[in-house]
């Protein structure tokens, strides 16, 4: 019988995580469980920190949901599997997964609702072989690249405010003439570029799924300034990449190792198209403004639908999974058939074909 549970936030953030956090908070307390919140993915239980694991009271968690960020912390720098540990004078990645378990049965922990990604529901799956309590994920990325799911929470905003931003460069783009190319996230994943570009009226939108051919986006610009308006909006995602390269990645660097990042395309796309069509180009990165703010009523609508869903899981059944909105209805899905892959843009949908018959072109 489930008595006390515990919710941790992994990789990185995404309007919503709060509206999850307290929707689970509450649907457990009105049961008479009692919720425990570990900080910043599983370091709340790796670390000897007296507050990395606190009580989430009906106080702590009122007034949340529409905040962004997470009241708890997040990291995609926490594997437990993986985790950097000081020998001789250097961070060694290694396998801490005997303390989690530990950690999780000196707390009474009977289940965890795990909010994450690809690399949360990987982690979860794995701790759960080596003793974790029962594991609910939910489905949470901006990306929306999670396999299992039709949609992720955060993902909705994050096109609501990449749109935004279209909206706001069609002015200054219109004001000098010029080629605006807005670099969005979505790592091996079209789905923000395709989406917010489509509602912002881009003119060129690259995806990953779809390799780009530069003298393709050339013909596209010519043609629109012959046509009048004078400027042009590009919406590439960070994964796109021209036909026969390979994706552009940056090294970033914190206290323990160096990581490749995908991004850059913008500014070389930028740098490629004034050479190429002579037209006066400007790349924007949107970055991390795509995973803040407040989440809109979608997210927060559908962030409450899983986390509820996944509290009655845990009090209905003896399974683990993931909570996963398919065909409107909220459903259990195994973690063997979320993990280990990318959900990417289906090049046959419609709306890859509304693009299309809109007169956006995807670079091919």
């Amino acid at each position: 019988m489930v008595t006390r549970i515990a919710i941790n936030t992994g990789g990185g953030d995404a309007p919503g995580l709060n509206a999850v956090i307290r929707s689970v908070a509450l649907s457990a307390l009105n049961r008479g469980w009692e919720v425990l919140g570990i900080r910043r993915g599983y370091q709340g239980l790796i670390e000897d920190d007296a507050e990395g694991v606190t009580e989430l009271t009906r106080e702590r968690v009122r007034g949340i949901f529409h905040q962004g960020g997470t009241i708890l912390g997040t990291t995609n720098r926490g594997d437990p599997l993986r985790y950097p540990v000081l020998r001789d004078g250097q961070k060694t990645p290694t396998d801490v997964s005997e303390r989690v378990v530990k950690r999780a049965r000196e707390l009474g922990i009977d289940a965890l609702v795990a909010l994450g990604g690809d690399g949360s529901m990987r982690i979860a799956s794995s701790l759960m072989e080596r003793g974790f309590p029962r594991v609910i994920g939910v489905p949470k990325t901006i990306d929306n690249d999670l396999r299992g799911t039709n949609v992720t929470f955060g993902f909705a905003t994050a096109v609501d405010t990449t749109t935004a931003a279209l909206d706001n460069l069609h002015s200054t783009a219109q004001a000098h003439g010029r080629v605006m190319i807005v670099e969005v996230m979505g790592r091996d994943a079209g789905w923000i570029a395709l989406h917010a570009g489509i509602a912002g009226g881009a003119d060129v939108v690259l995806i990953p799924e779809i390799p780009y051919d530069i003298d393709r986006i050339c013909e596209k610009l010519h043609d629109r300034y012959r046509r009048g308006p004078g400027f042009a909006i590009v919406v590439a995602s960070e994964g796109a990449r021209e036909t026969g390269a390979d994706k552009l990645y940056k090294i970033e660097k914190d206290a323990f190792t160096e990581h490749a990042m995908l991004g850059g395309i913008g500014a070389r796309l930028a740098q490629q198209l004034q050479e190429r069509s002579g037209y006066e180009t400007r790349s924007v990165v949107l970055g991390h403004l795509q995973r803040g703010g407040s989440p809109n009523s979608f997210d927060r609508l559908l962030a409450q639908r899983l986390g509820c869903a996944a509290v009655r899981y845990l009090a209905e059944t003896d399974r683990s999974g993931l909570v996963a909105q398919i065909a409107g209805e909220i459903v259990l899905v195994p973690f063997a058939e979320v993990v280990g892959g990318t959900r990417s843009v289906d090049t046959a949908c419609d709306t890859i074909q509304t693009a299309r018959d809109v007169g956006i072109c995807l670079g091919d």
